[in-house]
């Protein structure tokens, strides 16, 4: 929003010339998410303090001598997802290009997989379980998103569908109309992922502010055409700004650490997680570094496939 409000004005003063450049509004809007985050969180835990809004532990005789250990979280607010969405948005809204493609269909990710995460927790406080959607329902809905978001690329002539192997700069396959089934796969699987991480206090979080922080690089690289170039990376015109979306997501992130590392005042919930996880998720998408991601998320990675082998 500032984008457009202020840099209009440089022929006034040439200092609002620098609302041109992704890395100045990155890093504003980084700043911003995590002011935001540490001066609202306070509130918001007490209120979800107040709403009786805390953590179920699962009990039944699988899983007794593990419900033990994790009595001391139960009644801890959960839902903080919330001030990390409230953040990342607000922030965005202000210092992203709000009109710019990417930025618009990375929003719609969030709010969409942040609402399902929404939704899922209400349910838990509600009937007082550690259970709330339906697995299935919860999958519908994300597969839903994958194949609406995996379409809208799918249609853009000027979006590849081709699938990029990292560390090898020629090793590049066509998926055709397949790819808008491995968006969604990719979507889905980075949301879930970070929901299973999230259980010791600051694991997701923490490790989501490595994850972004590395997407704010390669966004920024793959949106630059002289960068792009020299690293024989696609480039994608307009994906540069998706740089100031992660920032921001590392922002917010280091903000909600605070509160979150151990001992943890507050969780961030399906909200958060499911949220924060189809985001990058959605990123890596939009800049075709999907296969990276089991990379830098490697920790998602084990642990999703901790709870497939169990």
């Amino acid at each position: 929003m500032l984008y457009y409000l202020l840099y209009p004005l440089r022929d006034l003063w040439f200092g609002f010339n620098v609302f041109r450049y992704i890395t100045f509004r990155a890093a504003a809007g980084a700043v911003t998410a995590f002011l935001v985050s540490i001066i609202l969180g306070p509130y918001v835990i007490r209120r979800l303090y107040e709403l009786k809004i805390g953590e179920q532990v699962r009990k039944d005789k699988y899983t007794a001598k593990l419900s033990e250990f994790h009595k001391s979280k139960e009644g801890t607010p959960t839902m903080g997802g919330v001030l990390i969405l409230i953040a990342i948005v607000s922030s965005t809204l202000l210092w992203a290009d709000i009109f710019n493609k990417y930025i618009i269909l990375v929003l719609f990710s969030t709010l969409w997989l942040g609402m399902i995460g929404l939704i899922d927790d209400g349910i838990k406080m509600k009937k007082k379980r550690s259970l709330g959607l339906r697995p299935m329902v919860k999958l519908k809905w994300q597969i839903l998103l994958g194949l609406i978001i995996g379409a809208i690329l799918y249609l853009d002539p000027r979006v590849s569908t081709t699938l990029e192997m990292p560390f090898f700069k020629s090793f590049i396959i066509d998926l055709g109309v397949l790819y808008i089934l491995f968006v969604s796969i990719v979507i889905i699987g980075s949301s879930n992922a970070v929901n299973l991480t999230d259980g010791l206090d600051g694991l997701a979080i923490g490790s989501m502010i490595m994850i972004a922080l590395t997407y704010t690089t390669m966004s920024y690289l793959t949106g630059h055409f002289g960068f792009s170039e020299y690293l024989k990376i696609f480039y994608i015109p307009g994906s540069g700004e998706l740089s100031v979306f992660c920032a921001i997501m590392v922002g917010a992130c280091l903000g909600f650490l605070w509160f979150n590392s151990y001992p943890a005042t507050v969780f961030m919930g399906d909200t958060g997680s499911l949220a924060l996880g189809g985001a990058i998720g959605t990123v890596a998408v939009f800049i075709k570094k999907e296969l990276l991601l089991f990379l830098v998320g490697g920790i998602y990675v084990a642990e999703a496939l901790s709870v497939i082998i169990r």
